[in-house]
């Protein structure tokens, strides 16, 4: 699995990049490939095309998501690029988790409508240090991507002049290819991949 956290912090080594740290390195325990990056309202984030599950997350203020989260799926092209990517929310709140839940959460789940979300999971101020917390949430999002990649592969069967295009494809741009196009196919409620869906996804990328 390849994972990239998208965050959002006010400041420069806080709680919330401490919390980020320890998640990217706990998920790393677990095999997983991990970046990290912190939004910017305005940014390209074609980059996400490359990851098999994005995890979102920031701190909340004054009753609203860090606004350069929020910003990054409004104004900049992240909403597109998230297009049926698995995903993953945390928000740190101080604010009792069934209201967060209630009020913030939804402030990122309405951009995300048609995206599986794996995780999500608020955690208040005195949970960011707590690993066992994290632990948790870390084994609910690689246990739902496993299970969701296995009735992706039991549900989809490559032809073999589709596997033939793929393999002419340059080594470092076949994953994305793949990738995009099994992601494609999932949606699609295609079962077979022929050579007519990977030109279709492949046009869909290039939009």
């Amino acid at each position: 699995m390849k994972a990239i956290i998208l965050y959002d912090t006010r400041t420069v080594g806080g709680s919330t990049d401490t919390f980020i740290e320890l998640l990217g390195q706990k998920l790393a325990k677990t095999g997983a490939y991990v970046e990290k990056a912190k939004c910017k309202a305005v940014a390209d984030y074609s980059f996400v095309q490359d990851f098999d599950v994005i995890i979102l997350g920031a701190p909340v203020y004054y009753l609203l998501v860090s606004s350069e989260l929020l910003g990054a799926l409004i104004q900049s092209n992240l909403k597109k690029y998230l297009k049926r990517k698995k995903v993953a929310l945390f928000l740190t709140c101080g604010s009792p988790e069934p209201m967060a839940t209630m009020m913030y959460l939804p402030q990122l789940k309405i951009h995300l409508m048609r995206n599986k979300i794996l995780a999500e999971k608020i955690f208040a101020p005195d949970q960011l240090r707590n690993e066992e917390v994290l632990d948790g949430y870390i084994e609910e999002l690689t246990q739902n991507y496993r299970t969701a990649v296995k009735q992706r592969d039991a549900s989809l069967h490559w032809t073999d002049e589709a596997l033939e295009m793929l393999e002419m494809i340059p080594p470092f741009f076949q994953n994305r290819v793949r990738m995009i196009t099994e992601e494609y196919a999932e949606e699609a409620g295609y079962r077979e991949i022929t050579l007519e869906v990977v030109e279709e996804a492949k046009g869909e990328m290039e939009r």
